[in-house]
């Protein structure tokens, strides 16, 4: 079942992909008809969405769409293949609020635009040029994902009923990215702000929103399916940021696309250093203070920091978090109101959720 699942899921990505191309193609012709000016800004947002991703928000809203014992059709697959704009709209503006230089092995937006202001020669001050230009491409295909899902050819039915979950999606994310940035102002750890971040900035949007989505465009949804998917969604969408928050602690650079250690040089405020936080003695916080959030951490004081980390007990405690709320979700999974069919997708998503290293 397992193998079958996998299949259903890589059909899936490949339609997704599809509907892309053939979105982004349709739009840079638009913009270059604007003025040819405008063409390193659709190459831009067709390299970044088309040149890697898991597709993660479209699977999760086709299981949804499963769960509600539909069966796909052209429309619905471009309705949630829409998600992925939304999802470049977020990464773009996080990694110019982060200031992060890369993104999936390749220059960030930003940087991209830095850059060719250099190449090129052109004038006035580059870093600024490439704020500028991150600023309105995440806005563009912010634009994007609600045209991409306005062009779909949903019923109207379909359609009226995802427009209150898609708007309260992109309200929690935008909160979630605010949350997030405030966090890093305060002058303490605190778990609760840390995993209400970890909720809004990425678990509600990148998994309980979309399954929402996909089972309302169905017409065959239930006030108890609906119950049951967010049972399945809001405690995978958490312990899928965990995962993320150790990936950017100990992950393989050559894997997740992003220098090693590079949330400890940003000290970002995850649950994982809430945790550490609350479990090191005096001595290891003050250790820490030396390290965390320089923007000149070298590998000497990753170590050390991952270290502090290991030793506090926060690495091992964080993925008992993963493990009990991954069960949790598919405890969820297996309700009477959610289809047969989505069952196995469930359970290969959540495995590809939190057992990735990427």
């Amino acid at each position: 079942m397992s193998s079958q699942a996998k299949a259903a899921l890589q059909e899936i990505r490949d339609a997704v992909e599809i509907e892309l191309t053939s979105f982004l193609s349709q739009q840079a012709r638009f913009l270059e008809s604007i003025s040819s000016d405008l063409a390193p800004v659709s190459q831009a947002l067709s390299s970044f969405l088309l040149d890697s991703g898991k597709r993660l928000r479209p699977l999760f809203a086709y299981s949804g769409y499963v769960s509600a014992g539909a069966n796909l059709t052209p429309s619905v697959v471009k309705a949630i293949a829409s998600l992925e704009l939304l999802q470049a709209c977020a990464l773009i503006h996080d990694d110019l609020m982060d200031g992060s230089d890369t993104r999936r092995g390749k220059p960030s937006i930003h940087r991209h635009f830095e850059s060719m202001h250099v190449q090129e020669e052109l004038e006035g001050f580059a870093p600024a040029y490439g704020l500028a230009a991150a600023v309105l491409l995440g806005d563009l295909a912010l634009v994007w994902s609600s045209q991409m899902l306005n062009e779909a050819g949903l019923s109207t039915r379909a359609f009226n009923h995802s427009q209150p979950i898609h708007d309260e999606m992109r309200v929690e994310l935008m909160a979630g990215q605010f949350l997030d940035i405030f966090e890093q102002t305060q002058k303490t750890t605190d778990l609760n702000r840390s995993i209400r971040v970890a909720q809004y900035k990425s678990g509600k949007y990148t998994i309980e929103r979309p399954l929402l989505i996909g089972a309302v465009l169905s017409e065959r949804h239930s006030p108890e399916l609906l119950r049951d998917l967010s049972g399945y969604g809001l405690p995978l969408g958490e312990a899928f940021q965990y995962r993320d928050d150790l990936l950017g602690v100990f992950g393989d650079s050559s894997l997740t696309g992003k220098p090693a250690g590079d949330d400890l040089r940003e000290g970002k405020r995850t649950v994982l250093i809430a945790l550490t936080d609350l479990e090191s003695s005096d001595a290891m916080r003050e250790e820490s203070k030396k390290y965390f959030g320089s923007p000149n951490l070298d590998a000497n004081g990753i170590s050390i920091l991952q270290e502090i980390i290991v030793s506090s007990g926060a690495k091992e405690k964080l993925e008992s978090m993963i493990e009990r709320l991954t069960d949790q979700a598919l405890r969820s999974a297996e309700s009477e109101f959610i289809d047969e069919r989505a069952h196995p997708l469930l359970l290969e998503l959540a495995k590809i959720a939190t057992k990735r290293s990427t």
